[in-house]
């Protein structure tokens, strides 16, 4: 069995292991685990831009009148 490295991986400071050696938790700087949710948040609205690039917008008006037909 191969044993991975800390180093291995981009971010990575640390592993925290059981009395196994299976790797459960990693430890990150604060900075590094931000940039991580940051990217995350990014890829989420790319994707739900591609879901509704071909959907046709709505005008101010007919935007205000669907929220209102769906309210109560």
């Amino acid at each position: 069995m191969t044993q991975i490295q800390a180093n291995d991986y981009p971010f990575v400071k640390e592993f925290v292991t059981d009395e196994n050696g299976q790797v459960h938790k990693v430890v990150l700087q604060i900075e590094d685990y931000q940039r991580l949710l940051e990217a995350l948040e990014d890829e989420g609205l790319y994707r739900a831009m591609q879901d509704v690039k071909h959907e046709v917008p709505l005008s101010l008006n007919a935007a205000l009148q669907d929220l209102d037909g769906n309210e109560g």
